[in-house]
């Protein structure tokens, strides 16, 4: 990938016009060095934005290789999230064949993910890092790569700059889920989504407004959410209330399916009788739940499994371009079935 060359100790060093050796004194606190040139050496690593990396410095001469995940996520939600869960568990599987090691980090925006993945480039924490949630224009972009970070994107490729991107075609397993639907006889549909602010709900959402208008559906009502099961649960209330429900209800992760089942049953509705269900990112939440949920379906575990296989390609210079890995299927189980008389 090309871009700027990391900032080493040897460029410190000539900035504060010292040797490599009252660099390494200076930042280990040893004696050697007086306190103005500790000083200057400090400035001048400041101004390059360099930082000694820790986990080399405690390993002695051992080679590191560990990749850098930053989650824009709740704690709590993380917890919960089963995509997440078995993403990580398929990065894990690639970096346990090398002997390597995931550094997680949850942030709160995406200013304190671009700071902390320019500390942990410039500090040589990381050999390369994988990108998550992107957003159009996202600011990450030009930034991660003023700096020449390795980096595989996880989005489609027009959201994604130059970074190498593994990517679902989440159009085409939309458009699946509403042609399903809609040959059950379903004439009124919902979705309730993620974050509006993410690339993947955009592509969802448009994906889901042209194929109602495509099969001659009546406008079905779309909801923004956080991923969580209290706004799930809180969008799915608000959809059955309406005097024109829905018939049935896609959602865009399983743990929402799941609240948006406990929300029907409460009311009175029986699934799939009343409304039928569908979730996204199948699970085995989805097969617990009574009635089991139907779900596109994707190995999710594989997916994170290949973006890491893609990150280390591209760290050794063997890439040769993005990644589409296989679109989301559809798996029928007990919450769906054909549409109630009208």
């Amino acid at each position: 990938m090309s871009g700027p060359a990391r900032i080493t100790i040897k460029d410190v060093a000539a900035r504060a016009g010292v040797s490599k050796g009252a660099v390494s004194l200076a930042f280990n606190r040893k004696p050697g060095v007086s306190e103005t040139t500790r000083e200057r050496i400090f400035e001048a690593a400041r101004d390059l934005g360099w930082a000694p990396n820790q986990t080399a410095r405690s390993l002695s001469s051992q080679r590191v290789d560990i990749i850098g995940l930053a989650l824009c996520r709740p704690a709590r939600l993380l917890g919960l999230e089963p995509f997440y869960m078995d993403f990580i568990s398929g990065i894990e599987s690639v970096l346990a064949e090398r002997s390597c090691s995931l550094l997680l980090r949850l942030v709160r925006d995406v200013d304190e993910e671009i700071d902390l993945y320019r500390t942990w480039w410039r500090g040589q924490t990381i050999a390369g890092a994988i990108l998550v949630d992107f957003e159009e224009n996202d600011p990450r972009v030009p930034a991660l790569q003023a700096v020449g970070l390795p980096a595989v994107a996880v989005g489609h490729p027009s959201l994604t700059g130059s970074f190498p991107a593994v990517w679902t075609d989440d159009a085409t397993a939309m458009a699946e889920a509403v042609r399903y639907l809609a040959a059950l006889g379903h004439r009124r549909l919902a979705r309730v989504g993620g974050p509006a602010r993410f690339g993947h709900s955009a592509i969802r959402t448009a994906a889901f407004a042209s194929t109602v208008r495509e099969l001659g559906l009546e406008e079905g009502r779309q909801t923004a959410t956080g991923f969580d099961e209290r706004e799930g649960a809180r969008a799915t209330r608000s959809l059955l209330l309406a005097a024109n429900r829905p018939t049935a209800i896609i959602y865009d992760n399983d743990i929402m399916a799941v609240a948006g089942a406990g929300v029907a049953a409460e009311m009175g509705f029986v699934v799939p009788d009343d409304v039928s269900l569908l979730a996204w990112d199948d699970s085995q939440l989805c097969r617990i739940t009574h009635p089991t949920l139907s779900a596109m379906s994707h190995d999710v575990h594989h997916f994170g499994a290949e973006v890491t296989r893609t990150l280390f390609s591209l760290i050794e210079g063997t890439h040769t371009g993005s990644l589409q890995v296989p679109t989301p299927s559809l798996t029928p189980r007990g919450s769906t079935a054909p549409a109630p008389q009208q």
